[in-house]
């Protein structure tokens, strides 16, 4: 058996490329988080930040035009 092991960097790359097709993933939240990844900006507080501009984006009502 030839089995590679991958490194942890190989795993979170895996992950990140296919956060988005995961069934049930909000597909806003799996783009924010690749982004913060990408720009290896993935950090408590940068996921924190995130999360709370995604909930105030969520929670603001609609505007009629």
């Amino acid at each position: 058996m030839d089995n590679k092991v991958k490194s942890g960097k190989e795993i979170l790359e895996d992950f990140f490329t296919n956060i988005s097709k995961v069934e049930n993933v909000d597909t806003v939240l799996a783009e924010s988080l690749i982004t913060l990844y990408q720009q290896n900006k993935l950090t408590d507080t940068n996921l924190k930040n995130e999360l709370q501009k995604l909930r105030e984006k969520q929670c603001q009502p609609k505007l009629k035009k």
